[in-house]
């Protein structure tokens, strides 16, 4: 079941890269214009997704990943690792800021007066989100690489 979760955790980053990416690019491109369904829509997709990325990382974190297990039974040891640390708190910290910031500018853009600054919070907070889940991937030529896809 680990690999299989894991598989599927390491390709719904790639739905969540594109949805935070079409989230901002609407924001960013229609400043100015009326906020649209179609854009309530990006945005909502983009936190569906990080919802849905995070309840498979939790369960990755807290029931079926070896690294992290070994990191539970001794956390101060696993703190002087770096790639154990990485796995047991950065990428986890990294992540769930990013997953805070969106549902943050989902909250703030429903209750936003304007157009203008529905699209301007959009902007910043799913801007925000998506660096911060950017620095926490453990991208390839990076200290705790993974694969770009994983079969």
């Amino acid at each position: 079941m680990y690999t299989s979760i894991l598989l599927i955790h390491s390709w719904l980053r790639w739905a969540v890269l594109l949805a935070g990416l079409i989230a901002i690019a609407r924001a960013l491109t229609r400043a100015g214009r009326p906020w649209t369904p179609t854009d309530d829509r990006a945005g909502s997709w983009f936190v569906i997704t990080l919802d849905a990325q995070i309840v498979l990382g939790a369960l990755l974190y807290f029931a079926l990943s070896p690294i992290t297990r070994l990191a539970l039974e001794d956390f101060g040891a696993a703190m002087g690792t770096s790639a154990i640390r990485f796995w047991a708190v950065e990428h986890v910290f990294g992540m769930i800021v990013g997953v805070t910031l969106a549902h943050i500018g989902r909250i703030r853009i429903r209750k936003a007066a304007t157009d203008a600054r529905r699209h301007r919070l959009a902007a910043i907070f799913f801007g925000l989100a998506l660096l911060a889940i950017l620095a926490a991937i453990p991208w390839p030529g990076l200290p705790n690489a993974r694969p770009l896809f994983r079969w």
